[in-house]
């Protein structure tokens, strides 16, 4: 490093010491002095490579300075084309709207405007500053559009949201290449529209690691995991070496699928490959990982191995894992360690630790850290921390305090905050705030199928069946559908599922509900009772029963009961919320059977061992 305290000594050509990487900002303004001095300020190679420098630091604007004054001293305009492209891209970046306009009148009144290299540059600089009817005027009227405009105004509308003019241009474009498509791949999965991705992908001929990258992406951003994985197998068989964007993606679709064993692999392939060493995202990706796949240890192992970088992403996944465990304690001593080793803590890390002191029916300690989080940190909550403590007050009973806490956040609540009600109303039977709660969600989110059933199941139990049938039929009329639970369980590298009532591979059916039958009998005869009240339905009680013991979690457990040898854990991801009999029914399975069962739901992990469960009946 040369240091900024020692003067420079530009010599004759102040560009080699521009050109250096290493040279200080106090450095090239001795440079930009030494150009002014000597009068080398219509010298176009100095001027060309002091806004181009000035362009790229913290201090755009001054590039924008060093232009003008340079302009004022230039005799005739030759080589001025050089040093306009990188003073657009300062205006660009120090939103510098009214001299990005002043430069553009100057363009069109010059022979700048046939200069594909500067009107390509004023179309990002428009772009940059949000103007984008402005950049597609520009583009417009362009004597001369190259590929490089084409693709400019793509990622432009991509950029400000406008999907379909992104469309539009994609489909104009008289000629495309990589980054075109591999723009659209990427612009289609960010806005949901995962199918368009795939096509685009499938009509390429040539792909390079970027258009995996974002196919892989894309499926997993859309809630396609399976196909991410499948994808990235592929992009391996065929030869073509991830890079580090991918290996996040796929890690993230295995923390999505909950299975381990291919996320052990990939731990493998990023240790031998030393990705790991050059880019710290992957860490916390690969904690992320192992924690939502059950495997805590792993992932507590692999933070300890990376937490000496100071990265503040890793510290925020582990304890958000911890979190996701319900395991509270050990989240908060790794916050106060956080505290210790002077590492500053963000808006994520307080997400994770009051998701913990939430899940671990710490009210007290929660309440603490969202004051912590605004008083000693000047952290500004956003609606998830609210929701954090919203949750946390109504599970604990304190609804009045939860109401009040809704009343006085800055902003109004969204749908998951009411669903906090609705479900806390529905755990301490105030019937009257879970129905006010239901309607309110529905008004917000009426195509989310999880509204209606709690509303319907707020009817049931105020034993309105009426009402019920009406909500179902509101339903149909709408178009909603509500999800079925569904569990899966991996063995030999295979994932099988169970929706309620029945495998998907049916020739597992019969097998599967014969243990299950042998399972409800034992535990019957150990004194077990079906939780009827968690049926909200109008039946006969058998009839309940019938319907509790067909939940899909039973059906994975009795699978896994049949299938895994003994001393092996039992591993289910829940796609829903466990209820509390078949939470019963789990701790009375890891006791009669001394089987270890991990269950990932939809909120958290229930770890059931011995006939006790790592939650304490707290969920």
């Amino acid at each position: 490093m040369i240091s900024s305290c020692i003067p420079v000594s530009v010599g004759a050509n102040p560009t080699r010491l521009l050109s250096d990487e290493r040279t200080t900002l106090s450095q090239v303004r001795q440079v930009h002095a030494y150009i002014i001095k000597t009068n080398l300020v219509t010298h176009v190679l100095s001027v060309t490579k002091l806004v181009k420098v000035l362009s790229q630091s913290s201090v755009p604007y001054d590039a924008i300075s060093v232009f003008a004054h340079a302009l004022s001293c230039f005799h005739d305009m030759r080589g001025i084309e050089f040093f306009v492209p990188p003073t657009l891209k300062a205006c660009g970046k120090s939103c510098a709207l009214e001299e990005g306009k002043q430069i553009m009148g100057f363009i069109l009144k010059t022979h700048l405007w046939n200069d594909p290299f500067v009107t390509n540059s004023l179309v990002r600089m428009c772009l940059e500053l949000g103007m984008v009817e402005l950049a597609r005027s520009v583009f417009d009227k362009m004597p001369t559009r190259d590929l490089i405009s084409w693709n400019s105004l793509l990622s432009g509308y991509l950029k400000a949201g406008q999907i379909d003019m992104a469309r539009e241009v994609f489909e104009r474009m008289p000629q495309r290449d990589l980054v075109s498509c591999n723009t659209m791949i990427d612009g289609y999965g960010k806005h949901g529209l995962c199918e368009l991705a795939e096509e685009v992908f499938m009509d390429m001929g040539v792909r390079d690691v970027v258009t995996w990258t974002s196919m892989i992406s894309a499926f997993v951003l859309n809630h396609q995991p399976k196909k991410g994985l499948c994808l990235f197998r592929e992009m391996l068989s065929l030869g073509v070496r991830p890079d580090a964007p991918a290996v996040v993606s796929v890690l993230s679709a295995i923390a999505d699928l909950g299975f381990v064993e291919e996320g052990k692999w990939i731990h493998g392939y990023i240790f031998s490959n030393k990705i790991l060493d050059n880019y710290n995202f992957i860490g916390s990706a690969l904690i992320n990982m192992y924690a939502k796949c059950g495997q805590i240890e792993n992932a507590y192992h692999v933070f300890r191995s990376i937490c000496h970088r100071r990265n503040v992403g890793d510290w925020n996944s582990m304890i958000s894992g911890l979190a996701f465990h319900g395991l509270a304690p050990e989240a908060i001593e790794l916050f106060q360690e956080m505290e210790r080793a002077k590492l500053k803590p963000d808006d994520i890390t307080f997400l994770g630790l009051l998701s913990a002191c939430n899940h671990g029916g710490l009210m007290d300690e929660g309440q603490f850290y969202f004051e912590t989080m605004q008083i000693k940190f000047k952290i500004v909550p956003k609606i998830q921390h609210y929701g954090c403590i919203v949750d946390l007050l109504g599970r604990s009973g304190c609804l009045e305090q939860a109401l009040e806490v809704i009343h006085n956040m800055p902003f109004e609540p969204d749908v998951l905050i009411w669903k906090a009600i609705l479900c806390a109303s529905m755990k301490h039977n105030n019937v009257v705030l879970g129905h006010t709660a239901a309607l309110r969600a529905l008004e917000l989110a009426p195509q989310d199928s999880s509204c209606y059933v709690l509303l319907s199941n707020i009817y049931a139990k105020m034993g309105r069946w009426d009402d019920v049938s009406k909500v179902r039929s509101m339903m149909r009329k709408r178009g909603v559908r509500k999800i079925p639970g569904c569990s899966s369980i991996l063995m030999d590298g295979k994932v099988h599922q169970f929706l309620v009532g029945k495998a998907m591979n049916v020739g597992y059916n019969q097998s599967v509900l014969s243990k299950l039958e042998e399972v409800v009998s034992k535990l019957k005869s150990e004194g077990y009772e079906p939780d009827l009240n968690e049926v909200f339905l109008d039946i006969e009680e058998c009839e309940k029963e019938s319907q509790l013991i067909l939940h899909s979690e039973k059906l994975a457990l009795a699978f896994g009961l049949s299938s895994i040898p003994e001393g092996v854990p039992i591993h289910i991801v829940k796609n829903l919320r466990i209820c509390s009999d078949c939470h019963t029914f789990m701790q009375l399975v890891s006791k009669i059977y001394n089987r270890q069962i991990i269950i990932r739901d939809q909120n958290r992990f229930h770890h059931f061992n011995k006939g006790c469960c790592s939650c304490r009946n707290y969920w």
